[in-house]
């Protein structure tokens, strides 16, 4: 296989979402520590994901929605690489230069050829610009396992996202932390969200997986781990 290969690793609520509402004002990081039943465990998440790959890919709007374009404090240094993808842009200078201080490479994916990255991307020595005329997941993964040598990275973006790394059958495991929590809403972010199938020609673009592990955490939390059939 000629590209990085894919984990799906998330935090989600019992019913699969991935946030707490339909606004960017809401977010499971920083809503979910506030709710009896749930704090409790949460820290589980963010510990089992210190021992997953250390390149993640992610987007702007979400790094935007977790506040980095705000943050002015010094962040703690982290052996992890990230690989964010943002086209309108969401990120400004500020959330940039926020995530080249904290990861150890940011590898920025964009298809916006006025993306404010390009004007401070000479400040870092971290920064790598990966520019396309539009987006194509097969072939960002195969750029980033050819030219950058990154065999491996875990996804936690947002829906729509994961629902194209989904169709494009491009998620090869998954590794999923359930939280004991029900969400709803029907304009809520899940785990996979974007377009739906329409036709039973289309069945294909649905994913079966096989069970690899079923983990009960404590505070009643689950981790289950699947292979994605091909």
């Amino acid at each position: 296989m000629n590209r990085s290969i894919t984990t799906l690793f998330m935090l989600e609520s019992l019913d699969g979402k991935i946030s707490s509402g339909d606004s960017d004002n809401l977010d499971a990081d920083k809503d979910w520590c506030r709710i009896n039943g749930v704090k409790e465990g949460l820290q589980q998440y963010y510990d089992i994901e210190q021992t997953t790959d250390l390149f993640s890919i992610n987007t702007g709007r979400v790094m935007a929605k977790i506040g980095l374009n705000e943050k002015k404090e010094e962040p703690k240094k982290t052996p992890c690489s990230f690989i964010i993808i943002d086209n309108k842009p969401h990120l400004n200078e500020n959330g940039i230069d926020y995530l080249c201080k904290w990861c150890k490479n940011l590898y920025l994916v964009t298809t916006n050829k006025d993306h404010i990255v390009h004007k401070i991307k000479d400040n870092y020595e971290n920064l790598k610009i990966l520019e396309y005329d539009k987006l194509d997941l097969s072939l960002l993964l195969q750029d980033l396992f050819e030219k950058y040598n990154i065999n491996s990275l875990i996804i936690q973006s947002g829906g729509n996202l994961n629902g194209l790394f989904l169709r494009e059958n491009l998620i090869d495991y998954v590794n999923i932390i359930i939280a004991p929590l029900l969400v709803g809403g029907k304009n809520t972010s899940t785990l996979i969200d974007g377009e739906s199938i329409k036709y039973v020609e289309e069945l294909d673009k649905l994913k079966a997986l096989e069970l690899l592990e079923c983990n009960k955490l404590n505070n009643s939390y689950i981790q289950l781990k699947y292979k994605v059939v091909k």
